[in-house]
């Protein structure tokens, strides 16, 4: 079975809008940390926004500059990626992950629970 699901990927022009949903599993439903991250092909995977499901901590990629909010459902089955301010540079596969550490980071190598991906378009 898989260890999260995503959902929500999709096209959009700039400026425009998309919500990431990231839903765990039997594996991952009590993971600490669950984080989205995107890939280019042909480059390296960056880290996007993390939440520490505990104490609702977020960071973010320098990238992002206030235009994503990373947030839980209150069912803590769900974590989402709400982006805003979309650009075409933010064109790329998006990863949710999910690690059992104490804290949060956006280095993918901290993870070793990963959804399939979902793909995000943005056209200018």
């Amino acid at each position: 079975g898989q260890d999260l699901l995503e959902s929500g990927g999709g096209s959009v022009q700039a400026g425009g809008s998309l919500t990431l949903s990231c839903t765990t599993t039997r594996r991952t439903y009590n993971g600490a940390c669950i984080a989205w991250f995107r890939q280019v092909q042909g480059q390296e995977r960056e880290g996007v926004a993390a939440l520490y499901r505990f104490s609702r901590t977020a960071i973010y990629g320098d990238f992002v500059k206030d235009r994503f909010t990373i947030s839980q459902d209150y069912n803590r089955n769900t974590v989402n990626l709400q982006m805003i301010s979309l650009e075409p540079a933010d064109t790329a596969i998006y990863y949710c992950a999910a690690n059992f550490a104490a804290e949060c980071s956006l280095r993918p190598t901290d993870f070793e629970h990963w959804g399939q991906g979902t793909q995000v378009t943005v056209s200018a």
